[in-house]
């Protein structure tokens, strides 16, 4: 492994005699010079890799590399201000006499052009002060760099970091990307202004849910990061229900060689923006491959444009909105509207008036600004060197606040910030060791010497643990992964009619706030494209499933397809999109459409509804007749008819025909505990003794005749101890039966709330279903004999035979009560007591009625027939 790592060493090292023509023997280098540069003395130097200019020039080799074979540099003039925010924190630094006093900070800036070699190139140009130099020898006038700062991209900061690994000089990453695992061992760990990308992976999840965009395309740069992010974020999306409609890679260039590059990329990427039905687009890339992708969208098909103008952009926060100025002219209108998250700056007090100072003859140093100047304000320098495609001399004092946003920008970038606060870390990690090194004088010369004897590797121990607030009163400090502690602006593109724009801040995203508040939009301030008619935008692959429908799954689609199916009944969908639809609370009930509960009525039979004032009038109406029956019985209880068949037990079933009318009463009105007690019970043991009555009277006739004939032992029978024993017995049993049931499992009230969709039915509950059929069939069995009794019993001759009577009523009341079952049990609600109560009335009314209407009428229309003399007559006959 030792010898691994020294042969890198070596090779890397062995890079500057690769890349110039070297005189071994004299340790001179002799080559084309870089030509962007910008270089500030100082005691300490901070080192700058920026990323602005893009040549156009084919493959080349290190010994190929000359001035002469560049093409005009295009450069992304915004990006200019990355340099000059470097220069304004040194400028600043080196005026605070309380920060490093007696010490000035100077930079060295170069460019790195996009391109592996030239990073190499320039990274190693930032480790020497002269170009006289001998890989592994220190001569004394080397520099004393002590941090660099870049790059922008995950690409050029990895290229730099074999280099300065090497040397164990602190590196400061401004751009924000991915930390791949491979990059992860290539090389040793740099410091991060910015927290790592992966964090506002979840962030741009839940972007996508709070708009309901579910159908969405995907653009991603053709790179290992590229490749990396839609690795992570295809299965994130499909987790939360987003699916991706195409995904498509786009070139890592800013440029094509050929137009070959172009016409394919073109060919092979136009179907998915014409044809797809989504409306939102992710875009993942940095600032070069947003100008590609301009590159395609202006050179592509004319019916594209249209169609593009009517997409909702959502870039991640690698992308600034620059453009060459090969491009500027385009202007992103195409982009308007779109949704990116951009790395949080602050405006600093000073930095405007910094900018407004700058001229294009401001400093001897600064070798981006002639062709930031030109390429700027489209105009040219004069005693500029080299043939100029520009038209127009530039009088030198343009302004940078009246260029467009694309071309500059007046407000401070998040890049720009980030490489702010590197300055500062710097500064105050130098500060630090300064601090904690004792002043001494030199015994030779006699003036103070200050900390200049510190070495690159000491900024670390200091640096990773540096923490400070910063001139916007925002602390800047690292985590234990090296990484800047921050957050993520959401931010809005509206462009103006000047083809500038403005980035209006719609929201925040903080990975340090609590789960499910982390991302915060701002749904009010943000500006469509004109083009939506709607107010917020769709992009789903079908229309949404309305309120009181759920989602249907369609056959060999993505499960963001999908098709619409109403609720089943009883079930509701209140929300959009629903997967299933859910059932209402038992005490509620699906409206007409579906999408709401709503509660339910509790009902019963009342005495105020027509029903039940229809029963209580029967129930009222029987018992007067009962009472006016049992009147007329004793009025004339001396008579012959009223004597013939025992008036006794004849009074106590009227008595109880009477109570029979009157419990079903208990069965109207809201049921209480003691009604539920009563019903059934009192209901049972009531009808018992009607019944055991009409059997008494039936067994009476038939002693009564069987003791007639002579020499019969029924004679002895014939009395009232028998009828009484019968009535007493029969009553006895239901009674107890009844007793039982109350004791071991009364009735009791309850809410029904599962018969009726609508409604809720108060009920009396049996409490035991068994002892609730066992009354009912002791009840049948005693009716039915008595009804067997009876039936045998019709044709005995007797003037006033009650067993002809006595069997049309008991065919009545069986009748009655074998209906009542099935009906009983195929109604719900209140209807079922209503079923009960006539089923009550009913069989009542049939013995009333056929046992002593026929009485009745001989009483009180034929009293002449209602003699002694008349009834031995009939005997006789």
């Amino acid at each position: 492994m030792v010898q691994m790592l020294n042969s890198l060493s070596l090779l890397l090292l062995l890079l500057p005699c690769i890349a110039y023509k070297v005189d071994t023997t004299r340790c001179t280098v002799r080559e084309s010079p870089v030509p962007h540069e910008w270089y500030q003395p100082g005691d300490f130097l901070i080192g700058g890799i920026a990323s602005q200019i893009i040549y156009h020039f084919h493959k080349l080799s290190f010994e190929d590399i000359s001035q002469d074979l560049y093409d005009i540099p295009q450069m992304v003039t915004n990006f200019y201000q990355h340099i000059l925010a470097l220069a304004f924190a040194v400028n600043e630094i080196n005026m605070n006499p309380k920060l490093l006093p007696n010490v000035t900070l100077g930079f060295h800036i170069y460019d790195s052009y996009y391109d592996d070699k030239l990073t190499y190139r320039t990274t190693l140009d930032l480790l020497f002060k002269s170009r006289e130099y001998f890989p592994n020898y220190e001569c004394d006038n080397q520099k004393r760099l002590m941090a660099t700062i870049g790059g922008l991209g995950g690409d050029i900061s990895f290229h730099m970091a074999d280099i300065l690994g090497l040397y164990k000089i602190p590196q400061l990453a401004y751009g924000s990307f991915s930390l791949l695992d491979g990059d992860k061992t290539k090389s040793p760990p740099f410091y991060r202004m910015v927290p790592d990308e992966s964090y506002y992976y979840m962030g741009l999840v839940q972007l996508l849910l709070h708009f309901r965009w579910t159908w969405v395309g995907l653009l991603a740069v053709s790179d290992d990061s590229g490749e990396y992010f839609s690795q992570v974020i295809e299965p994130l999306l499909s987790q939360h229900g987003i699916c991706l409609a195409f995904t498509e890679r786009i070139l890592n260039r800013a440029h094509w060689n050929d137009m070959f590059d172009i016409l394919n990329f073109i060919s092979n990427s136009y179907r998915p923006f014409e044809e797809s039905k989504a409306t939102t687009f992710v875009f993942y890339g940095e600032s070069r491959t947003l100008i590609a992708m301009l590159v395609f969208i202006v050179l592509g098909n004319s019916d594209l444009k249209g169609n593009t103008f009517r997409k909702v952009w959502i870039m991640t926060a690698q992308v600034d909105f620059s453009l060459s100025s090969l491009q500027r002219s385009w202007g992103l209108e195409f982009f308007h509207g779109a949704i990116f998250f951009a790395i949080h700056s602050q405006d600093l007090l000073g930095f405007r008036k910094f900018l407004k100072t700058i001229k294009p003859y401001w400093t001897q140093g600064d070798g981006f600004i002639k062709d930031f100047w030109e390429q700027a304000f489209d105009c040219s320098l004069p005693n500029s060197q080299g043939p100029s495609k520009i038209d127009g001399t530039c009088t030198g004092e343009e302004k940078l606040e009246n260029l467009p946003a694309s071309a500059f920008e007046m407000h401070m970038t998040g890049h720009s910030y980030s490489i702010y606060n590197a300055v500062y870390a710097i500064a105050y990690t130098l500060h630090a060791l300064c601090s904690s090194k004792p002043i001494h004088r030199n015994i030779v010369s006699g003036k103070r010497k200050s900390c200049h004897n510190f070495q690159p590797w000491q900024l670390h121990s200091v640096l990773q643990h540096i923490s400070f607030n910063n001139s916007a009163g925002e602390t800047v400090s690292f985590n234990d992964k090296m990484e800047m502690e921050g957050s993520f602006d959401v931010m809005n593109l509206v462009m103006l009619p000047n083809k500038s724009f403005h980035k209006l801040k719609v929201g925040k995203l903080d990975p340090n706030a609590l789960q499910g508040k982390a991302l915060v939009i701002y749904e009010d301030m943000i500006v469509w494209q004109q083009s939506f008619n709607e107010v917020l935008p769709l992009s789903v692959c079908n229309d949404h499933c309305h309120l009181g429908y759920q989602k249907k799954k369609k056959e060999g689609e993505k499960f963001c397809c999908y098709g619409c199916a109403p609720c089943p009944d009883g079930q509701i969908a209140n929300i959009m999109d629903m997967e299933d639809c859910i059932k209402c609370p038992g005490d509620q009930y699906p409206n007409k459409d579906q999408d709401q509960c709503i509660s339910k009525t509790i009902t019963f039979l009342s005495y105020a509804e027509p029903l039940g004032i229809g029963l209580t009038s029967v129930a009222v109406s029987f018992s007067l007749i009962t009472l006016s029956v049992l009147a007329i019985f004793i009025k004339h209880r001396d008579t012959p008819i009223v004597k013939a068949n025992n008036r006794d037990i004849t009074y106590t079933l009227l008595i109880s025909l009477l109570f029979c009318f009157v419990s079903s009463l208990l069965f109207l009105g809201q049921p209480r505990k003691v009604n539920c007690l009563l019903q059934q019970s009192a209901f049972g043991t009531i009808f018992s003794v009607a019944v055991s009555c009409v059997l008494a009277k039936t067994i009476t006739v038939v002693i009564a005749f069987m003791a007639t004939k002579p020499g019969s032992r029924m004679r002895k029978w014939v009395g009232k101890r028998l009828t009484h024993s019968i009535i007493l017995l029969c009553s006895l049993i239901q009674a107890g039966l009844c007793t039982w049931w109350l004791v071991t499992c009364p009735p009791f009230p309850d809410l029904d709330m599962k018969s009726l969709n609508t409604q809720i039915v108060a009920e009396c509950k049996e409490g035991s279903v068994i002892m609730f059929y066992s009354v009912l069939g002791y009840l049948g069995l005693l009716s039915l004999i008595t009804l067997t009794v009876a039936f045998l019993a019709r044709k005995l001759p007797d003037s006033f035979n009650e067993a002809k009577f006595i069997t049309f009523s008991m065919l009545v009341f069986c009748s009655v009560w074998l209906c009542f079952v099935p009906t009983y049990l195929s109604t719900k609600g209140k209807y079922m007591v209503a079923v009960e109560i006539f089923s009550i009335l009913a069989s009542s009314a049939g013995l009333l009625g056929f046992i002593f209407s026929p009485k009745c009428y001989i009483i009180m229309m034929k009293p002449e027939l209602n003699t002694k003399g008349q009834l031995i007559r009939r005997r006789n006959s």
